[in-house]
């Protein structure tokens, strides 16, 4: 049964299947072809036909790093202009709600009333100066939406320009060169 492994394939073994109990059936040893060493790496694996002294590999104590050189060459002006229209969207939400938070930090603390208290002790004419009238926080988050607004439009129109720009740029010197690294 040993003489069957010349072309290096196992054989199942299937248990003899008695009434007895006492019989056990014992596997006989399966040869396995041996297994060559080989290392991980995009090296193509050499084949030698002769049998030769082989030298180890040497070993690097760190994998190289794969790396790839890319260009940017050309932006989408419409896609440069859709993010910016967000990003800028999300900067306007963010100045209202940091301002309104302020002014109610400040009213919180007093400065408004404190601010029209010494106004009014330096002996200059207040006329009934009430800052936190004139400063209301309905006047304050409105300055701030229509400032965010205006924002919004000039961000989005710069952006857009300076992507057209750029593809103009990018195709008299070939665009910004990147090289990639794998970690």
């Amino acid at each position: 049964m040993n003489d069957q492994f010349d072309n290096n394939e196992s054989e199942v073994i299937q248990p003899n299947i008695d009434n007895t109990v006492n019989d056990m059936v014992t596997p006989e040893p399966v040869r396995e072809a041996p297994r060559k060493a080989r290392s991980v790496s995009s090296e193509p694996e050499e084949v030698t036909s002769s049998p030769k002294t082989v030298r180890p590999a040497a070993r690097r104590s760190t994998p190289r790093a794969r790396r790839m050189s890319l260009s940017l060459t050309r932006v989408d002006a419409w896609s440069v202009a859709k993010v910016t229209f967000m990003l800028s969207i999300a900067g306007a939400i963010i100045q209202i709600v940091a301002a309104a938070v302020v002014w109610l930090l400040l009213d919180l603390v007093g400065v408004f009333s404190q601010i029209t208290q010494i106004v009014s002790s330096t002996g200059l004419d207040a006329g009934g100066l009430d800052l936190k009238n004139v400063l209301s926080l309905t006047t304050v988050v409105s300055g701030v939406t229509i400032f965010s607004i205006i924002e919004v439009v000039i961000f989005t129109i710069l952006a857009t320009i300076i992507a057209l720009i750029y593809n103009v740029v990018s195709s008299l010197v070939g665009g910004v060169h990147v090289t990639l690294g794998d970690d």
